[in-house]
Parts: C-alpha cells; structure tokens; sequence
C-alpha cells in the first residue's frame, strides 16, 4: 500500500463550498468506480475554510499518470472534472491546469520519510 496527501483550494464562496460538499456526499458511481479501477482503495476528503486536504491509499504499482490517462479517456470522468474547475483553484504553486497537488511528507512518527 502507498499513501499520497494532495491539497487544493476552493473559491471562497461559502454557497459554492456548501455545493462542492453536497456533490461529495455521494458521489456518482461511475466517478468511484474510476477511482477504484485506477488503483485508489482508499479516499478521504477533508475541509477547514476554503483549504481541502486528500489522504489517498493506494495498490502499490499505482501510478498518477496511468490514472490520468484513464482519466482522460473516460467521457464522465472528463464531466466531473470540469464540473469541479468550477469549485476549485489552483495553488499559487500549481502548474497550469493542475488542480490537486501533492504534499510533501515532513514528519513521521514511525518510519523513515521517503
């Protein structure tokens, strides 16, 4: 198993962070079922203001740029990608068009830091 934490912004609009959430109460199927078909086994939102913070436990020979280009070739994953532009925003140090960026780990109580 692999664990990622990514992080992103979302626009500082409390009714567009009340939409985001209700989006993710139940997420469409087919969204999760790409999810889990990418090698994700594990995903956990969390929110303080407008800050999201993403725990990610993963098979190990997952891969971000497999799941991109899967990503990428599924119409309805494209949908929801774009439906959430409209809610998210990048880090300052985000790439271009990059949405979820991942953290680097500082600190663990057990276990060496990668």
């Amino acid at each position: 198993m692999k664990r990622y934490c990514l992080t992103v912004n979302l626009v500082n609009n409390p009714e567009m962070i009340a939409e985001y959430e209700a989006y993710h109460k139940k997420i469409r199927p087919e969204i999760e079922e790409s999810i889990r078909e990418a090698g994700v086994t594990q995903m956990d939102i969390y929110r303080i203001d407008n800050h999201l913070f993403m725990i990610m436990e993963t098979v190990d020979d997952f891969s971000f740029e497999r799941k991109a280009k899967m990503d990428a070739e599924n119409p309805k994953v494209q949908e929801w990608e774009q439906l959430m532009w409209k809610y998210q925003e990048g880090l300052p140090s985000a790439k271009d068009g990059e949405k979820w960026v991942v953290m680097k780990k500082i600190f663990a109580m057990e276990g060496e830091i990668d």
